[in-house]
């Protein structure tokens, strides 16, 4: 999955000193995609994330990894977008840190699905309310059309017309 991160990232051409994931699924998904970027893409890129408790003791603070300074330009990674609510709770958090530019965001999925105060997809709200750009690998409805082409064990799809037919209707209710 890193390497989809990091091809996605570099393609996007976008310029950071570091990677950050929010706890504790964007943990694991910033340290691999630093260490995709560095060893496969020669971009030598510090990454940090955040704990959910402050610690105070041994290292103490919100924070571990690259320390975070003024100026420096941070890319967020995370797993999906549901309603934005990962994003508008660590950008405060960076912020209380040092005075950071996120340049923007690369999920796994996006999931597509509307705001509860409007028509417009959580994706398109983070960017216009923060002003960069959110990148995904793949949205859900990739996902399920390609999931129509993979066959099971026993021949059958792996997403079969009726789980697509009920996704399609999610996303007719839900969906942006």
């Amino acid at each position: 999955l890193a390497e989809f991160y990091a091809k996605a990232i570099v393609a996007s051409g976008m310029e950071f000193d570091m990677v950050f994931g929010p706890a504790y699924k964007g943990i694991p998904l910033a340290v691999s995609t630093a260490i995709a970027l560095t060893a496969g893409h020669n971009m030598t890129v510090g990454y940090t994330f955040d704990r959910k408790e402050k610690k105070d003791h041994g290292d103490g603070g919100w924070m571990v990894g690259t320390p975070l300074t003024d100026g420096m330009k941070v890319l967020l990674v995370d797993d999906v977008m549901t309603a934005g609510t990962a994003v508008r709770e660590v950008i405060p958090k960076l912020k209380a840190e040092a005075n950071v530019e996120v340049v923007g965001l690369v999920l796994s999925v996006d999931r597509m699905e509307k705001t509860k105060d409007s028509d417009m997809s959580a994706v398109k709200a983070v960017e216009a309310e923060f002003g960069f750009p959110v990148l995904s690998i793949a949205n859900v409805r990739e996902i399920f059309e390609a999931g129509q082409h993979i066959e099971t064990a026993d021949g059958t799809a792996y997403v079969t017309d009726e789980i697509k037919a009920a996704a399609d209707a999610y996303l007719e209710q839900y969906g942006a």
